[in-house]
């Protein structure tokens, strides 16, 4: 599966973004969704993981009622609504396709997922 993430850009402390990935090629709702990130100079890091059919979410403790992961299976797409954005969001942002056990130590894991998106810049102004 080919995945296309978008969405990113500067926005203030305090702001939303959404970001978008699309998918295409293999079916997109055979797979869970998890969006990652990796700061300027860090690794790469769990963000939100959603279920094959969006019935059940997982979320970083530090993005938990802050950020809201979604998918619509019928056209191909996850999503991830970013809202009271801080300066410690800034990071690349990814979005990953696979079927990782539902256990929190393996959903983290960015090794547990088969295809990764491209990446998109949010950098977030103080």
């Amino acid at each position: 599966v080919q995945l296309q993430a978008s969405g990113g850009g500067l926005v203030q402390a305090g702001g939303s973004l959404r970001l978008s990935c699309a998918a295409s090629g293999q079916t997109f709702s055979s797979y869970a969704m998890g969006w990652f990130r990796q700061p300027p100079g860090k690794e790469r890091e769990f963000v939100a993981i959603i279920s094959r059919s969006g019935s059940t979410t997982s979320y970083l403790d530090s993005v938990k009622g802050r950020f809201t992961i979604s998918r619509d299976n019928a056209k191909n797409t996850a999503y991830l609504q970013m809202n009271s954005l801080n300066p410690e969001d800034t990071a690349v942002y990814y979005c990953a396709a696979g079927n990782p056990q539902w256990i929190v130590a393996t959903m983290r894991t960015p090794r547990s997922y088969d295809y990764w998106g491209q990446g998109t810049l949010v950098t977030v102004s103080s």
